[in-house]
């Protein structure tokens, strides 16, 4: 296939190599997550406010100890450590395939990239997990404008490193 290999051309198989269900199911369980937290507190659970919050802890800068990130900093602690601990105890202990979890993409690369994605989340005002998960199920405007804006910046992105040969 070309580097310019159209999303449609691509068979299921290619696109959800372990079948479907495993991502059908981890979709539906961030997606109860986001509204068990919305209903229960009213917050909606971005990961970027959660790390916002957390710098309260150890930042005096009044943009990270706003009332509402002081409240509820505790629980968003927890909360944001259970997403880490899920990943870990899946790579570690329950994936098939505990060596599909390293990479050959070079550290500063690595990164760059965070720094790349700080920056957005900043820009964006808001991450993935926000405006993806509860910004567009909620159907707000601002939401879906960023998520076709991440989108498209993501497939371009991917589009342009597989044709320019770019690897690890």
């Amino acid at each position: 296939m070309s580097a310019f290999t159209p999303l449609l051309a691509l068979g299921l198989d290619s696109l959800f190599p372990r079948g479907i269900l495993p991502y059908l199911a981890g979709g539906a369980l961030v997606g109860l997550g986001a509204a068990v937290i919305y209903l229960s507190t009213g917050i909606i659970a971005g990961a970027s406010t959660f790390l916002e919050s957390t710098l309260s802890y150890v930042s005096g800068v009044e943009r990270f100890n706003r009332h509402e990130y002081v409240q509820s900093r505790d629980w968003r602690v927890v909360f944001t450590l259970g997403i880490v601990a899920g990943a870990a105890v899946w790579g570690f202990v329950l994936a098939p395939d505990p060596g599909a979890w390293t990479t050959g993409v070079q550290w500063w690369r690595l990164l760059g990239g965070g720094l790349l994605v700080g920056v957005g989340t900043r820009l964006g005002k808001g991450c993935t997990s926000g405006h993806g998960v509860c910004g567009v199920g909620s159907l707000s405007g601002t939401s879906l404008a960023n998520v076709a804006t991440f989108m498209a910046f993501a497939i371009g992105t991917a589009q342009l490193v597989a044709a320019l040969g770019v690897s690890p």
